[in-house]
């Protein structure tokens, strides 16, 4: 019981500026309905305010201004609905069919599309007196949409980077997760393992995407201050290492889908591997660290970018080892993403230092580009390389499904 009190108390000090940030929207958004406009019943109000702030947390001002006017069209078509057919079980069905439909169209999460929904029905229960047209219900919820969007405007303002830190160490946690996911699959040769943390690993690229969309959003955020300072500098750092994690997400979906097949032998892989990938957990946990505290400006950030290097590196010499011994073909794939892995982490960490490659390339036994020999290409990934200046976002839509296995 302590245990559980200790952790609830944890989780409002850490959540305690979202539920103040609702709670004064709601407030203010019922106050401006009911006091100015006059409205007797602004219930709209308060419920649109707190609908936008919790899903425009972290968004772009475009993006949120359209989830405003997402939830004050959703009013004002099912105040249309009510209005032309008054009220009862079809005009129930007819308001949730257009709202959830309207939701769908602009592409709302699960959330948001429920959260407008059980409005609309409010709206239809509780109709308008007869012979009467409320199209105030409409103009509340363009108020509590409006009145959100300042106030999480102004919270942005004063503290835009925590919220981005606490996502980027929770980005960075979730591929630290699927290598251990995979190791622990591959160790005990688990197929069945193998293929949830694939599973898994397909599913980091969102995860990527949020913290690209994070970083955008708080960006634009500074940009609108009036004085950005040192910050901004941090945020363009974190945007060139977004772009190396999208390409280390992308290597460890890879990784893992070679594990599945790994998986598939039933035969135990050597010892080295197990050390491998722990080693690039340890690199992944040590560059989101690295990440997090350089959007704070501790000076904590170098010693991190030097422990997330030597993992790397260190994940790569014990990976090489296993060249040795003729490896088959899935673990030929899981070494080359390794070393992949470990170059973007690098790079994400030290900036674009012409010499990662070659350490990393050291670090493996390849000739290095001081070495008059054959020039040697490693494969990156399953699929032609891509333009590098793409979004993590963009490079999302442009790809293609990947085939069943």
């Amino acid at each position: 019981m302590r245990g559980w009190w200790r952790s609830g108390w944890k989780r409002l000090r850490d959540n305690w500026r979202p539920i103040v940030e609702a709670t004064v929207a709601a407030t203010i958004a019922w106050v401006i309905a009911a006091r100015v406009i006059g409205h007797p019943d602004p219930f709209f109000a308060p419920s649109a305010a707190l609908v936008v702030v919790g899903e425009a947390r972290g968004r772009r001002i475009r993006q949120t201004i359209e989830i405003v006017l997402g939830v004050a069209a959703g009013v004002l078509v099912a105040e249309l609905l009510v209005h032309a057919l008054g009220p009862g079980y079809t005009t129930i069905f007819l308001v949730l069919l257009a709202t959830i439909g309207l939701m769908v169209l602009l592409g709302a999460s699960g959330t948001l599309t429920v959260q407008a929904a059980v409005s609309a029905l409010y709206l239809v229960t509780v109709a308008a007196p007869k012979g009467t047209f409320m199209p105030l219900r409409f103009l509340d919820a363009l108020i509590g949409g409006a009145v959100a969007l300042v106030v999480g405007r102004l919270v942005a303002t004063r503290d835009p980077l925590t919220p981005l830190v606490a996502e980027a160490r929770r980005t960075f946690s979730d591929l630290a997760d699927v290598l251990g996911d995979i190791d622990a699959a591959l160790s005990g040769c688990d197929e069945p393992a193998a293929r949830v943390a694939l599973d898994r690993a397909r599913q980091v690229d969102g995860c990527v995407e949020r913290l690209d969309q994070a970083v955008e959003a708080c960006t634009e955020t500074l940009r609108l201050g009036l004085r950005p300072g040192r910050r901004l500098e941090r945020l363009n750092q974190a945007q060139a290492t977004v772009r190396q994690l999208d390409f280390a997400a992308r290597n460890i979906r890879v990784l893992a889908r070679a594990g599945s097949t790994l998986a598939r032998r039933h035969t135990a892989p050597p010892p080295e591997l197990s050390a491998a990938l722990r080693a690039l957990v340890r690199a992944v946990t040590a560059a989101g660290e690295a990440t997090a505290t350089g959007l704070a400006g501790t000076d904590e950030a170098e010693r991190h970018a030097r422990r997330a290097d030597e993992a790397a590196l260190e994940a790569v010499r014990i990976a090489a080892r296993m060249l040795e011994s003729d490896p088959p073909l899935p673990l030929i794939m899981i070494i080359g993403q390794i070393r992949a892995t470990a170059v973007d982490l690098m790079r994400g960490t030290l900036g674009e230092d012409a010499a990662v490659l070659d350490r990393v390339d050291e670090a493996l036994g390849l000739p290095t580009t001081d070495a008059p020999t054959l020039e040697i290409c490693p494969v990156r990934s399953e699929k032609p390389e891509q333009d590098r200046s793409e979004t993590p976002a963009e490079r999302t839509r442009s790809e293609t499904p990947e085939p069943a296995r």
